[in-house]
């Protein structure tokens, strides 16, 4: 009992949340995201028009792997090479998490590999508060269908998306958090680890973690 009323709250709070963010990005109808399957939420998120970020893009970046992967990395947002290919992690940061995850004993298509935005802001500059909210539904209906068992957050928009934690990402890599009852591994954005090589140590380490909770 006590545990179906603690899976109550945290939907109420959910809710909550969503008509929050809707409300201050001036949406005054208010829908509830219903669950589906990727191929349906992929086929939304291609026809979404909630913010102007659809003016720019070439292509939504929704994601792609496993649908029933154990382990999912999420990103902040899509580049040049993804906005064009309409792939997640395709440039030269996806081409070096594809290295991390062959060193972990993985091929990508074993895994799940998303961003928290689907379309690529102007410039690839930091995402807004305000895109974060409104495609902060997309991704937290893409983890419910899949259900993994770890989630590895790249970077501090991920994080801050996913955990609701605006702390800066050296604070937070290396600990697992909890997201809805699944573990989160926050690390560093391959695209860090390509301007600062010397994080890589960092990284594998946290990528231990990862593969030692897997293995439980």
């Amino acid at each position: 009992m006590e545990k179906t009323r603690k899976e109550l709250r945290e939907i109420i709070r959910s809710v909550k949340g969503y008509m929050r963010a809707q409300k201050a990005a001036g949406i005054e109808e208010f829908f509830l995201p219903r669950r589906q399957s990727l191929e349906g939420l992929s086929l939304e998120v291609a026809k979404c028009r909630q913010c102007p970020l659809y003016k720019t893009r070439k292509n939504p970046v929704f994601g792609q792997g496993n649908p029933r992967a154990h382990l999912v990395f999420v990103g902040e947002a899509p580049g040049r090479d993804e906005d064009l290919k309409g792939l997640a992690f395709v440039g030269r940061a996806g081409e070096l998490l594809t290295k991390i995850i062959e060193a972990m004993g993985f091929k990508r298509s074993d895994v799940y590999i998303c961003n928290v935005l689907k379309c690529r802001p102007p410039q690839n500059r930091n995402p807004l508060p305000s895109e974060i909210a409104l495609c902060r539904a997309y991704l937290q209906q893409q983890l419910e269908s899949i259900n993994p068992k770890v989630i590895c957050c790249l970077g501090k928009f991920a994080c801050s998306a996913l955990l609701n934690q605006d702390f800066p990402i050296s604070k937070l890599r290396g600990k697992f958090q909890d997201y809805r009852g699944i573990k989160v591994m926050p690390t560093f954005h391959p695209a860090y680890l390509l301007r600062n090589p010397q994080a890589k140590r960092l990284v594998w380490e946290d990528m231990r973690k990862v593969m030692a909770e897997l293995k439980k």
